[in-house]
């Protein structure tokens, strides 16, 4: 066996990474033209030494759990981890001068003179505030049959862009910032009509606070029974995680029910100070009831309080009303004056609320789809015409 082959123990799994694995190989067997192809892929040939810290940094291993748990990693394990390190480091600097590509420098929290031992030590304290693994390097994920899966490319909306609402918007914010600073917080019931920026504003609090350790998990209806299992597989990560139900509506019926309220309060499991649910609905009673339910229950009374029984268990319920004249057009006005549109504000005015009148209502997403439309005509000058 070639004496340069790296033997990796802790962070063996970086070799799945094809950049990485070339890299072993380019090391260990002098192959470099796979090598140099992945560099250029990844974008990694002004200073591959910053993208290879950054695989390491994201990489799923032992020393990253026990770290991001909270708990001291062995002797042993500290040891082995460092001895990675300083393989992989050597490794990376015996290309120095290579004239396809620059090796460049390292990045914090690894020492800045690539001394293993001293970058495992700076990580203790890094995984310990940031998590590990997929956790760094996204802010979103769907729940997919037993896996959270990493979301690219989430709504980039931002808070200040969603107008109007004002009350509503505190009311969420406050909570979350409870939630990020542990403090009491409620689990949330965002209703309202469709278009009034429930789920905008909850993808613009992700936005404004993820660098300060906020998480999405988008969890859809058909896995509702998995809350009890999605709470378990983040508990351990020192990040503070939504489990987000977007357009929530159940019939009585519906297996999902029970598991929700027990997700909600009441669960044999407990509770996880580091998840919250933030669910959204068109509707302020989630599980649907008729006039049926009542007339073929023996105690309709109780039967209605069942239905209702969910909602309640939201501790903070946010209701987005209906948006009426005076606020669409107040969003109208906003949104022209943030896009620099130039059309005079009482044909504008006008303009829109036939918009809304063709469309089939006035709402905050109504008003954006306006203001799209009439930003692009005069863009292209073109007259405003739907």
């Amino acid at each position: 066996m070639n004496t340069k082959d790296i033997r990796l123990t802790v962070l063996r799994g970086l070799e799945k990474n094809p950049l990485f694995f070339s890299f072993l190989k380019a090391f260990s067997r002098g192959e470099r033209e796979d090598f140099y192809y992945e560099i250029y892929e990844a974008g990694a040939e002004s200073d591959f030494l910053q993208k290879l810290c950054r695989m390491i940094l994201c990489d799923d291993n032992a020393f990253a759990r026990t770290c991001a748990k909270g708990d001291t990693p062995s002797a042993y394990l500290s040891d082995a981890y460092a001895d990675d390190l300083n393989r992989i480091f050597s490794a990376a600097m015996s290309f120095e001068g290579d004239e396809h590509f620059n090796v460049g420098n390292p990045v914090p929290p690894f020492d800045m003179q690539l001394d293993g031992a001293g970058s495992a030590a700076n990580l203790v304290d890094f995984y310990a505030e940031h998590g590990y693994g997929e956790f760094i390097d996204y802010r979103a994920f769907v729940y997919d049959s037993g896996k959270l899966v990493p979301v690219d490319g989430t709504p980039p909306v931002k808070l200040e862009e969603l107008k109007d609402y004002a009350e509503e918007k505190k009311l969420i914010e406050d909570n979350i910032l409870n939630f990020l600073s542990d403090l009491p917080y409620a689990d949330m019931l965002l209703y309202g009509d469709r278009g009034t920026g429930k789920s905008s504003t909850i993808h613009a609090m992700l936005n404004k606070y993820a660098d300060d350790g906020l998480r999405i998990i988008e969890l859809r209806k058909q896995f509702l029974n998995a809350i009890p299992e999605v709470r378990a597989a983040v508990r351990d990560i020192p990040l503070k995680f939504m489990i987000f139900i977007d357009d929530l509506s159940l019939d009585e019926c519906d297996e999902n029910l029970s598991t929700l309220k027990a997700g909600l309060e009441g669960s044999i499991c407990g509770g996880s100070g580091n998840v919250m649910i933030a669910a959204t609905s068109n509707r302020r009673h989630i599980v649907k009831e008729s006039f049926t339910d009542r007339e073929n229950s023996v105690h309709p009374a109780d039967s209605m309080a069942e239905q209702l029984s969910l909602s309640d268990r939201f501790a903070l319920t946010v209701m987005f009303s209906p948006t009426d004249r005076a606020t669409y057009l107040s969003i109208i006005a906003q949104l022209a004056d943030d896009s620099g549109i130039s059309c005079e504000r009482g044909r504008l005015e006008a303009l829109a609320e036939r918009w809304a009148t063709v469309k089939g209502g006035r709402s905050p997403r109504r008003a954006r789809q306006f203001i799209d439309l009439v930003f692009a005509c005069e863009k292209r000058g073109t007259d405003i015409s739907f």
